[in-house]
């Protein structure tokens, strides 16, 4: 399994038994499976995108957005409750091209990705069961 470390971008290969295990980047040592939502720069979202083989959540926010602050939570949550999935949050205003190159026309926006294809989208707020539970119905059966 290949994890791309959004600390440094730096890509992982991680054997899947070990996936839940706490891996950590060859390159920065940060933390690979933490079962949180990060932060991720314009430059670094492309790469970590098409090489991470997990599915990816982004939630496209800003800071001046009441209903995005009022997401923020919901979505740290569901990132505790699926480390399955890799959480990303990405400022729309500090990340101007990566807003652009989705289309994200309102915030909050949620896209969920898989090997760098966008599986779904969806704006607006959801509780946290709500948000993990529309995330896995968009991926494929395995």
């Amino acid at each position: 399994m290949h994890l791309v470390c959004p600390n440094c971008a730096a890509t992982n290969r991680i054997p899947d038994e070990r996936l839940f295990e706490q891996p950590a980047c060859g390159k920065c040592a940060h933390a690979l499976m933490a079962a949180e939502a990060v932060a991720i720069s314009d430059q670094a979202l492309p790469k970590f995108l098409d090489k991470t083989e997990l599915p990816v959540l982004i939630d496209f926010w800003a800071a001046w957005c009441g209903p995005c602050q009022a997401m923020a939570p919901q979505f740290a949550q569901a990132a505790k409750n699926a480390p399955d999935l890799r959480f990303i949050k990405v400022d729309s205003d500090a990340a101007p091209m990566a807003s652009q190159a989705y289309g994200i026309r309102s915030i909050p926006t949620l896209l969920l990705m898989l090997n760098g294809k966008e599986l779904g989208r969806h704006s607006g707020v959801m509780p946290a069961a709500q948000v993990v539970q529309w995330a896995r119905s968009l991926l494929p059966k395995q």
